[in-house]
């Protein structure tokens, strides 16, 4: 008999969950409580998919044999209720993809940073001739490639969203980067469910396997000592190695895995800042892991060219910097950004608070930032926790608002940091259309 499977969420990740189970023999059906966008209904199409939009026909998903799910549909949504209560098995398109392939698989999770190593590691596996593939987060739908175009090796940056619907999934490298309070929305805003989902990319290791994580990270810390991994453990931090792992000393990284040893000055690194030491030294593990060349590494790191969205130097306008930092969808992540800045800087801040606490950013504003552009249907937390800060807060309701604003509020040789803490949501598609946005309305001026 047939497997029915469903796909809720018709997206880039379900769109490429659709095309792999058709190419297995199931029966598919795909539906999206939203509009589904041209290029993806296009597709599902041309496969001969059947799909339905705006709504989800209780009955027909209920049908399902597997629900494979979109990982921004929630749990509290009713049709997620309605599948539980019927006990039908629900996965994500990673786990779904992995069943499917035998590639070997370099996994990235974290609250921040998690883009920029994920691309630097793909970086490095092109540089060294490796046929790699990118998904997860990034690049293409991991199952989409496994129906098309098989890699010999995936690098997949992981949401806690997509880890928690991953079972028998393994990671034969797992890169933890970083936990910090993040989503807590959707994790009964209990910080020990969020840490838990981050650290299912450790689930179905075994002492084959690598486990690569941020050693100055105290809640990384606090939960490695009270869990057993399989996996051999790398771990990476911004002072000294003690051991086997990645270290800093006398501004050179230092790396010792085993016998294999690996050094660079960081003054040499493509990204510089203390965060993009981590990020660099996380994807020199990665690389060594799997037997990239040290030469080859090396070159990777010196050449890397950043990320869109992610501490962009986007653009300078009568001696005013415009930095596109859309990518920052937390408060650690922005503490990252401000604590970067070297010139006065006017921030844009807000969009959909997720629970954020932003005492951890006062200090940096009071250091660093001289007005603040609030960009979101409600402002009144950021107001709250910086109000007599700094000397001007505006509102503003629309990115050409936010970021006139901010050009009359600075001044020649300020920074204008986009870096707005909270998720997009209210006011964009995503964190890239804030970002484009952003670029649009500088280039505007």
């Amino acid at each position: 008999m047939k497997e029915r499977i469903v796909i809720l969420g018709a997206g880039e990740s379900g769109t490429g969950a659709a095309i792999l189970a058709l190419k297995k023999g199931c029966e598919v059906f795909v539906s999206d409580a939203g509009k589904i966008r041209e290029k993806y209904r296009k597709t599902l199409e041309e496969y001969g998919v059947e799909w339905e939009e705006g709504a989800h026909t209780i009955e027909r998903v209920l049908a399902a044999t597997l629900v494979i799910k979109s990982p921004g549909i929630p749990e509290k949504a009713p049709v997620m209720q309605a599948v539980r209560a019927q006990g039908i098995p629900v996965v994500s398109e990673i786990e779904f993809a992995a069943r499917h392939t035998r590639a070997l698989k370099i996994c990235i999770t974290g609250s921040n940073g998690k883009t920029t190593t994920t691309l630097l590691i793909h970086h490095m596996l092109k540089k060294a001739g490796i046929n790699a593939g990118l998904a997860g987060n990034v690049g293409s739908s991991f199952a989409r490639q496994v129906a098309e175009e098989e890699h010999a090796v995936y690098v997949i940056e992981l949401s806690s969203f997509q880890l928690d619907d991953m079972y028998d999934f393994r990671a034969e490298v797992a890169v933890l980067m970083n936990i910090t309070p993040d989503h807590l929305d959707r994790y009964n805003y209990r910080m020990q469910n969020y840490v838990d989902a981050k650290f299912r990319i450790t689930r179905n290791q075994t002492p084959d396997d690598w486990f690569i994580y941020f050693a100055d990270d105290e809640v990384i810390s606090r939960e490695l000592a009270r869990r057993q991994l399989a996996a051999t453990c790398i771990p990476f931090s911004l002072g000294p190695r003690h051991g086997d792992g990645a270290g800093i000393l006398n501004d050179h990284i230092d790396i010792h895995i085993h016998k294999n040893r690996f050094s660079m000055s960081i003054l040499d690194l493509a990204l510089q800042g203390k965060h993009n030491a981590c990020n660099s030294m996380a994807a020199a593990i990665s690389g060594m892991v799997v037997g990239i060349r040290n030469e080859r590494i090396r070159e990777s790191l010196t050449d890397f060219q950043g990320v869109e969205h992610r501490l962009e130097r986007f653009l300078k306008v009568h001696g005013i910097e415009f930095i596109n930092d859309s990518k920052a969808t937390n408060v650690n992540s922005t503490w990252y950004a401000l604590e970067s800045m070297t010139h006065p800087v006017v921030w844009i801040a807000g969009g959909v608070d997720k629970g954020n606490d932003y005492t951890m950013l006062c200090d940096l504003v009071r250091e660093k930032v001289k007005a603040i552009v609030c960009l979101g249907v409600d402002n009144a937390k950021i107001h709250k926790a910086f109000d007599g800060m700094v000397k001007n807060i505006v509102d503003a309701s629309s990115m050409a608002e936010a970021v006139k604003s901010a050009y009359y509020l600075a001044r020649n040789g300020d920074t204008v940091l986009l870096s707005p803490a909270c998720a997009s949501f209210d006011l964009f598609e995503n964190y890239e259309d804030r970002g484009h946005q952003f670029k649009q309305e500088v280039r505007n001026l």
